[in-house]
C-alpha cells in the first residue's frame, strides 16, 4: 500500500513538471530567437529597437484603460446579475449561462455591426474612439466571466448568509460589497484576469474597427521585424503576469479592508 501511495503521490508532481515545461519552454525559445541577430549571435539588438519603435507607449496605454474599463464594467453588470441569479432565479440558470456563450459562436463582424448599430446615435466620445472597444470586450467576456462567477458562487452558502444579513439589517449594497464579494473575490478577481488577458490579446475587433490598439500595433510591427515581434509578444505576457500581480496585491488588501460581514445573533 505504501509503494501505491507514493507512486499515486507522485502523478501531481509529474502533471505540474509537464504544464510548467509545456508553457515555460515556449517562452524560453521565443527569448532566444528574439536575442538572435543577423549573425546568428545573441544581443538585445531586437529589445532595443523596440523601445525606439513609434506607437508603442500610445498603443500600451490605449489597451490597458480600455482593459481596465472592460473589467469595471463587466464586474458591476456581472456581480449583481448572477448573484440575483442564484438567490432569486436559480431556475435562470440555463437560459442565463446560454446568452452569455452566444458571444463564443456569433461571428466578430456581425458582433461589430450589432454595437456599431446600437450605438450609431451615441456622443462622438463613443463613436470613432476606442470607448466602443470597451462594450465589444465587455459582450466578448460575458462568457468567461458568468462562468467564473457562477462557479465561486455555487461554492458559498449564498442564501443563508444574504438572509442572515439582511435579517441584521444590512441593505442590500452592503449585502453586496461586504458579504457576497469577500466570500466570491477568487472568482471575481479570476474574472478580472481573464478580461485582462482577453483585451491584451484580442486583435479581430480592434482591427475591424480600424483601432490603433496594442495587438493591432504588435501584428503590423511584426511585418517588418520579426525580432521586435516577439520581443513585443513576450512584453505583452508580461505585462499581463504583472498585472496579475498587482491586481493580487490589490485584492488582498481590499478584503482587509472590508472583511467578510459575518452574522451573530448577539
Amino acid at each position: 500500500m505504501s509503494t501505491q501511495r507514493r507512486r499515486a503521490a507522485r502523478w501531481p508532481v509529474i502533471v505540474l513538471v509537464v504544464a510548467g515545461l509545456y508553457f515555460l519552454l515556449p517562452m524560453v525559445a521565443s527569448l532566444e530567437f528574439s536575442l538572435r541577430d543577423v549573425h546568428n549571435t545573441h544581443s538585445f539588438a531586437a529589445w532595443g529597437r523596440l523601445l525606439s519603435y513609434p506607437g508603442l507607449l500610445d498603443t500600451l496605454f490605449t489597451s490597458l484603460w480600455v482593459a481596465f474599463g472592460t473589467v469595471a464594467l463587466t464586474l458591476l453588470l456581472m456581480v449583481p446579475t448572477v448573484s440575483w441569479v442564484h438567490l432569486r432565479r436559480p431556475k435562470l440558470k440555463r437560459f442565463v449561462e446560454g446568452i452569455s456563450l452566444l458571444p463564443l459562436v456569433i461571428p466578430p463582424i456581425v458582433l461589430v455591426n450589432g454595437v456599431l448599430v446600437v450605438f450609431q446615435d451615441a456622443p462622438e466620445i463613443v463613436n470613432g474612439t476606442p470607448l466602443i472597444l470597451v462594450f465589444e470586450y465587455v459582450i466578448l467576456a460575458l462568457p468567461f466571466t458568468y462562468r467564473t462567477l457562477d462557479a465561486g458562487l455555487s461554492a458559498i452558502p449564498l442564501a443563508t448568509l444574504v438572509e442572515a444579513a439582511r435579517g441584521l439589517g444590512a441593505s442590500w449594497p452592503v449585502v453586496l460589497l461586504r458579504v457576497v464579494l469577500p466570500n466570491i473575490r477568487t472568482a471575481v478577481l479570476g474574472a478580472a484576469l481573464l478580461n485582462l488577458a482577453l483585451v491584451m490579446g484580442e486583435y479581430t475587433l480592434s482591427s475591424i474597427l480600424l483601432m490603433q490598439t496594442f495587438p493591432v500595433w504588435m501584428v503590423s510591427t511584426g511585418r517588418t521585424d520579426a525580432g521586435v515581434s516577439v520581443a513585443v509578444s513576450l512584453l505583452s505576457l508580461l505585462i499581463v503576469f504583472v498585472l496579475l500581480f498587482l491586481l493580487s496585491i490589490v485584492s488582498g488588501r481590499r478584503t482587509r479592508e472590508l472583511r467578510p460581514f459575518t452574522p451573530s445573533a448577539s
